[in-house]
């Protein structure tokens, strides 16, 4: 049965944005807040926990001052449909999806909650919404982040058919990721130059990456992350080798591919620490 539409003004059909940050507006404290583009103003948020269904995860490219940002977005679908934004590597991002993946069932309603910590940091608590029961996993150093958020979002594909929907929003789709999107992506997550890119690109009589076979892009992908792991490990094949079992393989059995990537930059990251 069609829910009942309420005729008369309303808001435009739009997601409605959470940012995820510490600090304060007008003496007015907040752990996550709204954004108002065209004042250019943040708009705090006073309540510290939203309920609602758990809907999709996605990784998306935002640039900030100048610079390409990998974020997050949670989104939830509620009275409204809220988008958590967050930096992929943040406290609150790592909490949520260490919480989230302790979840069998998304078909139930959760409530996500924004706590404050030290030195301008923020984390997630997670709680099932009709038991009031808080979800919690130990922290450590070697979770696989690619296999969380993947198996989180193969769960919440399987649950689309079943979430109460929203009666005045539909979630949003995914954008296409073009060969150009999934190269940006990846030289953002890398930091990687984006004038030896360009400078790639030319040797390739191309200016985009859209424009060339994908197996050349690949080779692009390939080395631009052992570049980065170029001071990562002490023997030289040991990044290439990694590379191809928790990247390469992890993708051709449907990882996704930027958290497969992601995933292992923090394993060569935690081999090196631990070999100082």
């Amino acid at each position: 049965m069609m829910a009942e539409i309420k005729l008369g003004l309303c808001n435009p059909p739009e997601p409605i944005y959470l940012f995820v940050n510490q600090g304060e507006v007008d003496g007015e404290s907040y752990v996550w807040y709204k954004f108002n583009i065209s004042q250019d103003k943040k708009i705090p948020v006073p309540q510290r926990a939203l309920i609602g269904y758990l809907s999709e995860l996605r990784l998306t490219t935002k640039e900030f001052k100048g610079k390409d940002n990998l974020k997050l977005d949670i989104v939830v679908s509620a009275d409204e449909l809220y988008v958590i934004r967050t930096g992929i590597e943040t406290n609150f991002a790592k909490s949520f999806l260490l919480a989230a993946s302790l979840i069998q069932d998304f078909s139930k309603p959760l409530i996500i909650v924004a706590n404050a910590g030290d030195e301008n940091t923020v984390f997630c608590n997670l709680y099932d919404a009709a038991s009031k029961t808080k979800i919690y996993r130990e922290w450590s150093r070697d979770l696989d982040w690619a296999t969380i958020i993947r198996d989180i979002q193969i769960l919440l594909a399987g649950n689309s058919s079943t979430t109460p929907s929203t009666p005045k929003l539909s979630v949003v789709p995914q954008p296409v990721h073009t060969l150009d999107l999934r190269v940006k992506q990846i030289r953002t997550l890398l930091d990687y130059p984006l004038d030896l890119v360009r400078e790639w690109l030319q040797f390739q009589n191309a200016s985009n990456p859209s424009q060339l076979d994908i197996s050349k892009i690949d080779s692009l992908i390939k080395t631009m992350c052992l570049a980065w792991a170029a001071d990562k490990c002490e023997y030289p094949n040991e990044a290439e080798s990694l590379y191809q079992k928790e990247v390469i393989d992890a993708v051709a059995s449907g990882a996704d591919e930027l958290a497969a990537i992601s995933a292992w930059m923090q394993q060569l990251q935690t081999a090196k620490a631990g070999a100082v």
